[in-house]
C-alpha cells in the first residue's frame, strides 16, 4: 500500500483531496517567495507568509499523521519564527537553506502523487539551519 492508498484507507477522501491539493500549492509557491526575501521590501510580508505556510502545512499534516512532514513543517516554522525578528533581506545562506526544504517537499508531494511505498529519504543538509539568517 502506498502513501496515498494508506491516508485514503484511515481519512475520508475529501480530506486528503483537499491536503493534496493544498499541499501542491504550497509547494508551487514556496520558490518565489523565498526568492523575495532577497528584496529589503518585500522581506517582512514574504517571511510572515512563509510562517504562515510552514505552520498550515505543519498542521495538516499532523492531523494526517504524516510524521516526516509535520516534523519537517515544525522545524521550518521554528526557524522561520526566529527570521521574523530580523529586519532582513535574507542572507545566501538562509535562501539555499529554504530551497533545500522546498526541493524536500516537491519530493516529497511526488511520492504521494505516483503513490510511493514511502517518503524519500530527508536531505540531512537541511539539519544544518544557517547561523547568519539575514544579511
Amino acid at each position: 500500500m502506498g502513501v496515498k492508498e494508506d491516508l485514503e484507507s484511515r481519512f475520508d477522501f475529501d480530506i486528503v483531496d483537499e491536503f493534496m491539493d493544498h499541499y501542491e500549492a504550497t509547494c508551487d509557491m514556496l520558490e518565489p517567495i523565498i526568492l523575495s526575501l532577497e528584496n529589503p521590501e518585500m522581506y517582512e510580508r514574504d517571511i510572515n507568509e512563509l510562517f504562515r505556510v510552514a505552520h498550515n502545512l505543519k498542521s495538516a499534516s499532523g492531523f494526517l499523521r504524516l510524521g516526516l512532514l509535520h516534523r519537517l513543517a515544525g522545524f521550518m516554522e521554528n526557524t522561520l519564527e526566529k527570521a521574523r525578528a530580523q529586519k532582513g533581506p535574507a542572507s545566501e545562506e538562509f535562501i539555499d537553506w529554504l530551497l533545500l526544504i522546498s526541493d524536500q517537499l516537491n519530493a516529497w508531494l511526488k511520492n504521494l502523487k505516483d503513490d510511493s511505498d514511502e517518503f524519500i529519504p530527508f536531505d540531512r543538509k537541511i539539519l544544518y539551519v544557517p547561523e547568519n539568517l539575514e544579511n
